[in-house]
């Protein structure tokens, strides 16, 4: 007998808190399903894992190594110790994921120094890099290494690839690598409207984190090796870090559902234009003089929105069933997150959720 599962939540519910609470996509339910049945090699001698390689090395170009793992953290901290000697440094942004919400994993399991330089965009210039690169050769002092960037950025925002380019250059000419937190990577092709390997490999971007969990994959990402001489010991690193899944043929085909196709591009365009229908609805509002006491700390190019709400505005409307995050609670400031299954209908249930608790402060 075949045992029944109904689900224990109500999927009515939507939110705007993180494009981690979505579910699967199905195309991608269906890439799992489809890789079921039979016997396939363990720990990556599948035939899934294999046709990964070659699905990559057409959007980042050859010579392309690619190690699936089961998470973002995991795909940070392995890919930065592959990079980095033990006294080896990362420069990133102070905003940066490995350096707020990773738990301290990259110091505490990775051993890595973070060297962390404050932004008001999120993203770094080679002016802030130089902040933190000094001291090679100074035995005092973790050695700067590494230069990692998010892209998206934790604040919404996108590197063009000329501000890529610019850093690839300045931590090449200083002896250092570049990594690149992928986590919405594809967010970014979706919002510059280029080819992944445009803003990648092309870029002068040594090693990166492919992320597939926040675009409609189950779990997933990858470590994507561009220069082959910027990283060593992934095989064993993975397997170190509790990052090499035995029956990798499932986390494989949820990469290949995402890229053999658009499937990526589509979710992350839908999301970014789910984000972009937010802020413009809001902005229209703010300009009509409708909206007291709402603006926005960044610009909209994926698909967050980044808001400062008056205070006590924000928890009515988490009252009212709108759940999402604070950002920066002391300013009042909010995070929207749109995902690759947010609707019109949500967005604009959601904007007329904010017009009345805002027409309630100004009466």
């Amino acid at each position: 007998m075949t045992h029944e599962f109904p689900p224990l939540h109500d999927a009515a519910i939507r939110g705007f808190a993180s494009d981690n609470y979505s579910g699967v996509h199905p195309e991608v339910l269906a890439a799992i399903a489809s890789a079921n049945g039979g016997h396939q090699v363990a720990y990556g001698d599948d035939v899934y894992t294999e046709h990964l390689h070659e699905v990559f090395a057409r959007h980042f170009g050859d010579p392309v190594e690619v190690y699936p793992v089961f998470n973002g953290t995991g795909a940070n901290v392995t890919a930065l110790q592959s990079m980095l000697p033990r006294w080896g440094a990362v420069i990133s942004a102070s905003t940066a994921h490995i350096n707020v919400d990773e738990g301290g994993a990259p110091e505490r399991v990775g051993g890595i120094k973070l060297l962390t330089v404050p932004t008001d965009d999120g993203k770094l210039t080679p002016e802030l890099v130089d902040r933190e690169a000094w001291g090679w050769g100074d035995e005092h002092r973790a050695q700067p290494l590494v230069v990692s960037i998010t892209q998206t950025t934790e604040l919404g925002t996108a590197y063009s690839v000329d501000e890529i380019r610019a850093l690839a250059d300045h931590a090449h000419e200083r002896g250092m690598r570049l990594h690149m937190d992928g986590a919405r990577i594809s967010n970014a092709a979706a919002s510059l409207g280029l080819p992944l390997h445009a803003f990648t490999r092309d870029a002068g971007v040594d090693v990166l984190s492919f992320g597939g969990t926040k675009n409609g994959a189950l779990l997933g990402e990858a470590i994507v090796v561009l220069d082959p001489e910027a990283s060593a010991g992934l095989k064993y690193l993975r397997k170190l870090n509790m990052q090499l899944s035995s029956k990798m043929r499932f986390v494989s085909a949820q990469l290949i559902a995402l890229l053999d196709g658009d499937l990526y591009l589509r979710n992350a365009s839908h999301s970014n234009a789910m984000a972009r229908r937010l802020r413009d609805a809001l902005d229209a509002g703010i300009a009509a003089g409708e909206l007291p006491g709402l603006s926005f700390t960044q610009a909209t190019q994926s698909n967050g929105v980044f808001a400062v709400l008056p205070a006590g505005v924000a928890d009515r409307l988490r009252d009212r069933g709108f759940k999402f995050y604070d950002w920066d609670a002391a300013r009042n400031e909010v995070r929207w997150m749109c995902s690759f299954d947010t609707t019109e209908a949500d967005i604009d249930a959601f904007v007329a959720g904010i017009r009345e608790e805002l027409a309630r402060v100004a009466s």
